[in-house]
């Protein structure tokens, strides 16, 4: 997830190689990638030329505007003065790839952890067909962008074993089955990142008991689903609160499984403005 490794420069190369020593090396990291300024090694990992999603800048297609995004970046990142952490592994099936990432970075009332996940459609040859990128805009500006969908509703995909369980507890705002599908160490991290992580049954309960103080669970619309068996990516639209009906609105969340085969982490990735009851918390907290 999501750049092709083959097609990058030899010096470019050997330093992503030298980054990711301990792994074999079969896709490129979505920062990882832009970094090396290898323009030509990007463009070329799209089977039919740039087309990428973004929060803020919407669709970026073709190579004119592509270019220019991944120069953009590089410099916004270089002047934040940022920093990129990996987290959990990527998660690569035959026609998709998912990567997640914290950006450290100088923000301009003090550092910022930007949460990041990285979606690639990709074709069996590994080329990508298109990026989807997900990440709320709250670290950044302290506004939500209630991001519009970017994928169409697919009729019947159900997700499995427990992370099925978490989804339907989510919908029919069930407490206790919700904090039950997690490991006892387990956490929900918000799209905000940083400090609003909830870790074990009595973080979990609180924050599910405030996600569902609307009047009940959260109504989402499934639209893919990808899974290597240690960790499962559902994109998905926003499409209920508790009793607010709300307009579509887009997001992913990764769900990480523990030994046991309960969920050891869900890290959500979405913009979507929360309506709960009393105070209106900082982050996005969808999932």
């Amino acid at each position: 997830m999501p750049w092709v490794p083959e097609l990058f420069s030899a010096p470019a190369l050997a330093q992503l190689e030298e980054k990711h020593r301990r792994e074999k090396l079969v896709a490129v990291p979505f920062f990882a990638g832009l970094l090396t300024g290898d323009i030509d090694a990007l463009i070329q990992s799209f089977a039919r030329g740039p087309e990428l999603h973004h929060p803020v800048r919407g669709r970026i297609k073709g190579v004119q505007a592509f270019a220019a995004y991944v120069r953009e970046t590089n410099e916004w990142l270089t002047a934040s003065n940022a920093s990129i952490e990996d987290v959990g592994h990527m998660i690569l099936t035959g026609d998709r790839g998912v990567g997640e990432a914290i950006v450290h970075l100088d923000g301009k009332t003090g550092a910022v952890d930007l949460p990041v996940a990285v979606m690639s459609d990709r074709e069996p040859d590994g080329r990508i067909d298109e990026i989807r990128v997900y990440y709320s805009t709250w670290p950044l500006t302290g506004r939500r962008t209630n991001r519009l969908p970017l994928l169409q509703t697919e009729p019947g995909l159900r997700a499995p074993d427990v992370v099925g369980e978490y989804q339907r507890a989510l919908a029919a705002g069930d407490l206790e089955a919700i904090v039950a599908a997690f490991e006892p160490d387990g956490y929900a991290r918000e799209p905000a990142g940083g400090e609003y992580l909830h870790r074990g049954p009595e973080g979990l309960r609180s924050f599910y008991e405030r996600l569902f103080s609307n009047g009940g669970g959260i109504g989402l619309e499934h639209c893919s689903l990808t899974d290597d068996g240690r960790a499962c990516a559902l994109e998905y639209n926003v499409v209920r609160w508790g009793k607010t009906e709300l307009s579509r609105r887009a997001g992913i969340a990764i769900y990480a499984r523990g030994e046991s085969g309960k969920l050891a982490a869900a890290r959500i990735y979405d913009d979507s403005d929360p309506p709960l009851v009393g105070p209106s918390a900082p982050s996005t907290l969808t999932e």
